[in-house]
């Protein structure tokens, strides 16, 4: 992890504001990600968007933004929550679309399973009016770095 990142991310921990962070990430920037944290909880939310559009007859978002903006929902709260000492690498994500997304603003929101040393294993749960109907829920395995022993 670079120092510029790095210092973005304690900056991020302090204020509870996380834009810093996330204009470092051009697909979080282009999809238009945004971040919020809930007391011990992150909440993502990816704001309606024309240019997410997949389907314009419905409209419905691109089930590919809908998948990126979760799989980068998870990497982001393993770094924010993990104290992992660089950025997690995607190993596996996969994606059950239970809903259409809709022309709406949609949330995310994480749980690790599982850390290890090596591996994290992530939920995440996407949704829109409500967090009982999700539109899509998603399991992400991560290689995370180490940390540098003495």
């Amino acid at each position: 992890m670079s120092h510029r990142f790095k210092t973005r991310l304690e900056q991020a921990h302090t204020r509870g504001d996380y834009t810093a962070l996330l204009d470092g990430i051009p697909y979080a920037q282009l999809i238009g990600i945004e971040c919020t944290r809930l007391g011990d909880e992150l909440l993502f939310r990816l704001p309606a968007n024309k240019d997410n559009i997949g389907n314009p007859i419905l409209p419905a978002l691109h089930g590919g933004v809908i998948a990126g903006f979760m799989e980068l929902a998870a990497a982001l709260h393993l770094l924010v929550f993990t104290g992992a000492p660089g950025l997690p690498k995607i190993i596996d994500f996969s994606l059950d679309y239970l809903r259409a997304g809709q022309f709406r603003d949609t949330y995310a929101t994480c749980q690790v399973w599982r850390q290890g040393r090596r591996v994290a294993n992530v939920a995440i749960t996407a949704w829109q009016s409500t967090a009982a109907e999700p539109i899509a829920t998603a399991r992400a395995h991560f290689k995370i770095e180490e940390a540098s022993r003495p």
